[in-house]
């Protein structure tokens, strides 16, 4: 029977969404097709719109909607139960930000993208001092402003990751840091180094039509998609309007590669949730861990496996006869799977990855903490990355200025990246029980059976359960370091 309450809240929260999706719009473009003299408009535009945005998620009929809801006994689980349960959540905290807030957050974090993007180009991190510190100062108040005052670095987390906290967290990291390091030596020790400087002249034209035949083979719909460049790789928008974000080097064709995987996989998970719900949660994602599980899942589980490129070498030859006549099979395969401790997170392989995560870690809280001011943070990056790398970035564009986060007050985002690792290895190891004969499908150039299982187990299921009820029910098992830990041990001294 039709439910008149329910109905106007649904038409509501989808008109709010657009809203949303129009800022996507605005923020994607600013990072791809902005004119570089125009950043003060773009910031006019964002704070208008983010106003607009904001009193429409604010709206009291919102609440007085919601309340009429609550009131019933909806039955716990059904969609309505969802809807109104994460509708709840959202209002409350849109109405408790001042509208002033929301504005001065908005021009915030589009000067402070341009701030960074020209302190990383010169490595100059005091230029970009000042709006970092302007970033957690805004990140204290709105903790404040929703009752987390008390706990302003659980309160990013959990913006992100909903239910998650660092007392969850800490205790996985800590397994982390105990078992990582001594692996990453043993795998480095065993196995030989390649070859520094192997790629040279790899055209970007032809790189970009090599990762869009990858992306097509595993499933990214590119009549609601697109994949251009920026400085740093990003996936946005929804299942409607999928952008994607990469960048060349004519002498490292990998990093344009792995990056468009691991961005497709945020966009494959994007168009699969059920795209009638889309701007309800049932059409939502449940938090960046779930969202990064589905990215390295298919950068790394799928992407850097020998199976994967069986059948994409051919391709890549084909592409780049000349610049790879001189590499053998065996040697591509060993550059894709390197294992050596670099400074920037981004090209990191998958062993050393998780250690430029707990790094980060281990800094938001100090800097949230009061045990770490924003000046002194160069310098404790620098320690930290000698101590868990045993590296020392040669400047701070390789160090403290290599992350876009920051710029926009995106603290607490990057424990999802580690968290997203272990989730990705314990969904792997489910589906090769389930899907038997899972990577000979990929030597096929067949990834239809994988995709669809992460649409069933993951996709479809929107925000109906939280973080941890997610995992147990796709995987069995809480959430733990060791199908991680198992999946690098066998990847890389197995066949050592």
């Amino acid at each position: 029977m039709p439910d008149p309450t329910y109905d106007q809240l649904i038409a509501r929260l989808k008109r709010i969404d657009v809203f949303r999706s129009i800022l996507g719009i605005l923020h994607w473009d600013e990072q791809v097709n902005l004119p570089p003299d125009s950043a003060d408009r773009r910031a006019q535009q964002l704070q208008e719109l983010a106003s607009v945005h904001h009193a429409a998620a604010a709206d009291p009929e919102i609440g007085r909607l919601l309340s009429v809801l609550e009131s019933r006994d909806l039955p716990p689980g059904s969609d309505a139960d969802v809807v109104v349960r994460h509708a709840r959540r959202d209002f409350d905290r849109a109405s408790r930000l001042p509208e002033d807030f929301v504005r001065e957050k908005a021009a915030l974090d589009s000067a402070a993208f341009h701030a960074w993007a020209r302190a990383r180009k010169n490595s100059d991190f005091p230029a970009f001092a000042p709006f970092l510190e302007r970033q957690i100062v805004m990140a204290r108040r709105e903790a404040e402003f929703m009752g987390w005052g008390d706990r302003p670095y659980d309160y990013s987390i959990d913006l992100h990751d909903p239910g998650l906290d660092t007392a969850f967290i800490a205790p996985l990291f800590a397994s982390l840091r105990r078992e990582l390091p001594p692996l990453a030596r043993r795998i480095a020790a065993s196995r030989p180094a390649t070859a520094p400087n192997m790629f040279r002249g790899f055209s970007i034209p032809a790189q970009r039509e090599f990762i869009r035949e990858a992306l097509d083979r595993v499933g990214f719909n590119w009549n609601r998609g697109r994949l251009d460049t920026s400085l740093h790789p990003f996936c946005g928008g929804d299942a409607l309007d999928t952008r994607l974000t990469t960048r060349f080097d004519e002498n490292n064709p990998l990093d344009a590669i792995f990056s468009s995987i691991h961005e497709a996989g945020h966009a494959l998970y994007e168009q699969g949730l059920p795209e009638t719900d889309i701007g309800t949660p049932l059409g939502e994602a449940v938090g960046m861990a779930i969202h990064e599980s589905q990215s390295r899942l298919w950068e790394n589980q799928v992407g850097r496996s020998p199976q994967f490129w069986a059948f994409f070498e051919p391709r890549l030859r084909f592409h780049f006869g000349p610049q790879l006549t001189p590499i053998s099979s065996a040697e591509l395969l060993a550059a894709i799977n390197d294992v050596r401790p670099g400074p920037i997170r981004v090209d990191a392989d998958e062993v050393t990855y998780n250690l430029h995560i707990l790094m980060r870690f281990d800094l938001e809280m100090a800097l949230f903490e009061g045990r770490l001011s924003v000046a002194d943070l160069p310098c404790e990056w620098n320690r930290l990355s000698e101590d868990l790398l045993g590296i020392t970035p040669a400047d701070d564009a390789h160090g403290v200025l290599q992350d876009v986060h920051w710029s926009s007050g995106s603290f607490g985002y990057f424990p999802s990246y580690a968290l997203g690792n272990m989730i990705a290895a314990q969904l792997w190891y489910h589906a090769l029980c389930e899907l038997p004969g899972l990577p000979e499908d990929f030597a096929r150039g067949q990834f239809s059976r994988l995709l669809a299982w992460l649409r069933d187990k993951v996709h479809r299921r929107g925000k109906r359960l939280d973080t941890q009820e997610l995992i147990v029910a796709a995987t069995g098992q809480p959430l733990g370091t060791s199908a991680l830990l198992r999946h690098l041990s066998e990847r890389y001294l197995t066949n050592a």
